[in-house]
């Protein structure tokens, strides 16, 4: 295929915003977007420069020229979207969380592989270089054996009882909201980055309000983990959206027996090095740098790539997917939306149990 893809964009908030952008940059042609209503859907799409506006999620899929759909809806619609979208013979990337419980992500797995379809979803904090980097350190043995890691995502856009959102209404969003939003992503770059899966976790959530504009609220609001990797690495993972003056502050600290790496998504052209006789900041460069990180550092040192690039590097890998038939290295795929999904499902059933240990190694029959 060697025509530019056309692409549907089902959403019209900030996230189809970002995706609209980054599929513009990878040279995509946005051509079609549907909102919650055709009054929004015509708002969204004149503003989004996107080609014109359908009334709805139906009438996009359906629409017949279309290569690949964004599902960029309420959590809660993503499986209906993404199903209609398959179906109508469109390639998917859909937004995480990939579906609200694991038994309708694990259908969706099975759909996208049934139809032959690329099926992405954005755990796109693996696309900044130096994660790559990071993760490149760690297979290379420059750390040694991991021993311990400690990780957090915080945000603190929810952290007065009047702030609201769709996503703090489980009927929308699902029964988790902090984890499954963001702490969805630090576990995916935990994975990612050490090389190595979560097999144990033991999880304490909290609800600080337990009304949101008028209406209850029962998913949580701050998540506490403790993680058990692979090969007996001990971590711990903080997630809140109460943290005051933390925007989108997301860190990965891996402590090995050689040395120590941390990465945080807010400075993401550095990674801390750290040694026993001193430490180090190591500045992203693609001229020494590890093939896939520098693969994706577009631009030359000093010129800063920040998340908008990370995204639009995933999107082209998305797209080269379906115009190559190719898999590119690290491409986050409905497999790991799969994954997401089930490690959200152990964090309210251990948080449920007052922090019981869940096993959570994958199987090897998974259909992922």
């Amino acid at each position: 295929m060697n025509r530019p893809l056309r692409a549907g964009f089902i959403g019209g908030g900030f996230m189809a915003a970002v995706h609209t952008r980054a599929g513009r940059a990878a040279r995509g042609v946005p051509a079609a977007l549907a909102s919650s209503t055709p009054e929004r859907g015509e708002r969204a799409a004149a503003a989004l420069g996107v080609e014109r506006a359908e009334p709805d999620a139906d009438r996009l899929t359906k629409a017949g020229d279309l290569d690949v759909v964004h599902v960029c809806s309420p959590n809660r619609l993503h499986a209906e979207h993404t199903l209609a979208a398959l179906a109508a013979g469109a390639h998917v990337i859909c937004e995480k969380p990939l579906a609200t419980t694991a038994a309708d992500a694990e259908r969706l797995v099975r759909a996208a592989r049934e139809a032959g379809r690329v099926a992405a979803v954005p755990f796109v904090y693996r696309y900044h270089p130096m994660a790559r980097q990071a993760r490149a350190l760690v297979a290379d043995g420059q750390l040694g054996t991991v021993l311990t890691l400690d990780a957090g995502y915080l945000q603190d856009w929810l952290l007065d009882p009047g702030d609201t959102n769709w996503r703090a209404h489980p009927e929308a969003g699902g029964a988790s909201r902090a984890f499954a939003d963001i702490g969805s992503h630090l576990c995916d770059l935990v994975e990612f980055v050490s090389g190595q899966r979560i097999h144990r976790l033991s999880a304490r959530t909290r609800t600080v309000f337990p009304e949101r504009g008028g209406e209850q609220v029962t998913n949580e609001d701050t998540a506490a983990l403790l993680v058990e990797l692979g090969n007996g690495a001990l971590g711990t993972l903080l997630v809140s959206q109460l943290a005051p003056g933390r925007k989108n502050s997301l860190t990965l600290e891996l402590h090995g027996t050689r040395r120590s790496v941390r990465f945080e998504q807010e400075r993401p052209e550095e990674l801390w090095i750290g040694e026993r006789e001193g430490s180090r900041l190591l500045l992203r460069d693609p001229g020494a740098a590890a093939p896939d990180s520098a693969r994706l550092s577009v631009l030359p040192p000093g010129h800063a790539l920040g998340y908008q690039d990370a995204f639009t590097a995933f999107v082209a890998d998305v797209y080269a997917a379906v115009q190559e038939g190719s898999h590119p290295e690290g491409m986050p795929t409905f497999a790991d939306g799969l994954r997401a999904a089930r490690l959200t499902e152990a964090v309210l059933a251990s948080a449920a149990g007052r922090g019981t240990w869940i096993e959570t190694a994958p199987a090897t029959e998974d259909p992922a």
